[in-house]
This record gives C-alpha cells, sequence and structure tokens, in this order.
C-alpha cells in the first residue's frame, strides 16, 4: 500500500476523533503503556548489576540495541 498523503491523513485522524473519541482514547492508553514496558526493559537491558550475556540475550530476543558493558 503506497504511503497515504498528509493532508489525507490529517482528514481520517479528524474523522475519528470527532466519529469515534473513544477509540482514540483508547489507541492513546495503549501507547502509554507500551512506552512504560518499554522503558522499564530498556532500564532493565541498561543495569549493570544484571549479568551482560543476560541483558544483550534479552536485547537481542526483543530486537533493542544490545549492551556492550
Amino acid at each position: 500500500m503506497p504511503d497515504a498523503s498528509p493532508s489525507y491523513v490529517t482528514g481520517l485522524a479528524a474523522e475519528l476523533r470527532t466519529r469515534r473519541p473513544d477509540l482514540l482514547d483508547a489507541a492513546e492508553n495503549e501507547l502509554k503503556e507500551l512506552r512504560i514496558r518499554l522503558a522499564t526493559i530498556a532500564r532493565f537491558i541498561n543495569t549493570p548489576t544484571t549479568p551482560l550475556d543476560i541483558r544483550q540475550g534479552l536485547a537481542r530476543d526483543l530486537h533493542l540495541p544490545e549492551p556492550i558493558r
């Protein structure tokens, strides 16, 4: 599917905001929760008190940058 024009996407977002604000709120809340989880995982991966091989394995499994120390 080709990229949609910015004006088309803006129009769709405005329509969603008008017709289904509950869906938009739910999506924003889910995104907030995912960001919190990712921040928690990133802190763990970068905590030097956990063995490096465990942190590197977790990062690799989650397709995140691996710690080097």
